[in-house]
This record gives C-alpha cells, sequence and structure tokens, in this order.
C-alpha cells in the first residue's frame, strides 16, 4: 500500500475515531481528543524497572527461546534492565552466567531481558505511545509489541501487535506488523509494513497503535505506517476483541534477526525508552 494511500485512510479512520491528524513532532505526546491516559511509565526513578507495572518473562530460559534465539533472558537483573538518565534501558549483552548463580540458566552466549505487563496491565483497545531508541548491531532484534493477556490462548491464535521491531542487519528499517491465524509469519501471509526512519538508532521516535474494535492503525511520529480493517467477524482474521499487554524486548539471533550472523564483537546492545503511555476512552460503550 503506497504512502499517499495509507495517509487517506489513516484520515478517514482518525476522523471517525477522533484522532487529531498533525504534522510529525508539531504536536508532541498528544492523545486523541477524548481519550484519557490509563497507563504510563515515565522512568525517572533509577534502578530496576517498577515492579508495580512490570513482570519479567523468563519461561523458556532453560529450553531456549522461539524463533531459535540465542539470549537468556534475566530477571531484576541490572545488566539487562534498568532505568538511568531518565530512560528504561533494555541490554543485550555478550556474555555466559552459570546455574550455580541463575538456575534456570539454559547455556546461553548471551543475556538480555524480556519486559511485559502481563499480570499488571492489559487493555482492549485505545491509543498507544511509545518513545524509543533502537540498536543497529548486527544480531539484535528489538521489538514493542502485544500479546493476549489470557495465558492459555496459544500463539497465534489471539493475534500479535508489533508496535516496532527492527533488526540489525536491517538498519533503521522499522517493521509495524499483525499476526492472526490467517495472517502470520509461518505462512508468510502476515500483514506488514516495512520502511525507513532516518535516526531510528541515533535518536528517539514515537511509535503508536491506535487500536479500536473496526481497525488497527499505526505511526511513527505521527506519521500513517500501517493499516488494518475488520472486514467480517471472523476470530482468524480479526482475534482483536479481548485484553493485550505490552512486551518491551531485545532478542539476539534467531530465524530472523540473525540472518545475516551475530557481530558478537559489538555488543552490548541496547534499546532505550523514554515513555509507555496508554490512553482510552473512559466511556467503554463509546466504541470510535
Amino acid at each position: 500500500m503506497g504512502a499517499t494511500r495509507i495517509a487517506a485512510l489513516w484520515a478517514v479512520l482518525c476522523s471517525a475515531s477522533g484522532l487529531a491528524v498533525a504534522e510529525p513532532q508539531s504536536v508532541p505526546h498528544r492523545p486523541p481528543p477524548g481519550y484519557e491516559l490509563v497507563f504510563s511509565d515515565e522512568f525517572d526513578v533509577d534502578g530496576l524497572p517498577d515492579p508495580a507495572r512490570w513482570a519479567y518473562d523468563i519461561h523458556r530460559n532453560p529450553i531456549g527461546w522461539y524463533n531459535q534465539e540465542r539470549q537468556y533472558y534475566s530477571k531484576g537483573r541490572l545488566e539487562n534492565s534498568r532505568i538511568e538518565n531518565g530512560v528504561l534501558v533494555i541490554e543485550a549483552r555478550a556474555e555466559t552466567l552459570s546455574s550455580e548463580s541463575v538456575p534456570d540458566y539454559g547455556g546461553q552466549k548471551f543475556t538480555s531481558a524480556r519486559l511485559f505487563t502481563q499480570g499488571k496491565a492489559s487493555w482492549t483497545y485505545g491509543f498507544f505511545e511509545i518513545r524509543a531508541r533502537v540498536p543497529c548491531v548486527v544480531g539484535s532484534w528489538p521489538a514493542i509489541w502485544m500479546l493476549p493477556e489470557d495465558p492459555n490462548v496459544v500463539w497465534p491464535e489471539g493475534g500479535e501487535i508489533d508496535i516496532m521491531e527492527h533488526v540489525g542487519f536491517a538498519p533503521e528499517e522499522i517493521n509495524q506488523t499483525i499476526h492472526t491465524r490467517t495472517f502470520n509469519f509461518s505462512k508468510g501471509s502476515q500483514k506488514t509494513s516495512i520502511f525507513k526512519i532516518d535516526g531510528a538508532c541515533d535518536e528517539m521516535h514515537r511509535y503508536q497503535l491506535l487500536w479500536t474494535p473496526d481497525h488497527i492503525a499505526m505511526a511513527v511520529d505521527d506519521e500513517p505506517r500501517f493499516l488494518f480493517k475488520k472486514v467480517r467477524k471472523d476470530r482468524a482474521r480479526w482475534p482483536f476483541d479481548q485484553p493485550m499487554h505490552i512486551l518491551l524486548n531485545v532478542a539476539v539471533g534467531g530465524v530472523w534477526g540473525g540472518q545475516r550472523g551475530i557481530e558478537e564483537e559489538a555488543f552490548p546492545a541496547r534499546m532505550e525508552v523514554d515513555y509507555v503511555r496508554v490512553y482510552q476512552r473512559p466511556d467503554p460503550k463509546d466504541k470510535r
């Protein structure tokens, strides 16, 4: 879909949803009119991430992570996840640990962190904005994304929303994607938008999602980049009517991130997150 077409569709949807269309950077941090802030983390207290907002996903450490990824995801380890100078740092490091120090260690040669709000906060519909800077180290695979809150929902039945994905071998190339039972990468049918963002590895950018009962629209710095519409009631195509939570992580290697190897000597690779903000309409019956 061409940029002009995306922009035209975004304008129509924004008008229907009450989202004002603005020039990039002209009105920083402005949510859609009528939406209220329901969750935020400004990362303004140094140390470990706030345990009231964030948990650590570590369940696959002993047996290895999905997609043939190479990292061990730590829990409460400052080397991999910390707040410093007003930003959350998620840092992937080339290092080995030991099962004596971390009982769930699976022998990985890299460490990192995978933070999520599961069990802390989840949402159905809303406007999401995450301001972040990504690494461009070959072998790194940072992501800002969403999965169903219900842990019993098996992927891809409940859908996946990728607000931002980036692989280090394609510097500054951003991916915004959705996966469902009908549309997913295992079939090569995922719905995605791929585009360059100058300075993605050097500067902070605002990665945005507008999720309503009828469509998913994504943008960067207010510039429309992705649109997926619900065309009929079909859970295989549109399972996005249930609570979902946010994930922030930096993976290493894998079937995508490791396609051109891992530049081990260039690590550590860090994603920095300035804030995470979620807005919703106060009236749950208001479906705009």
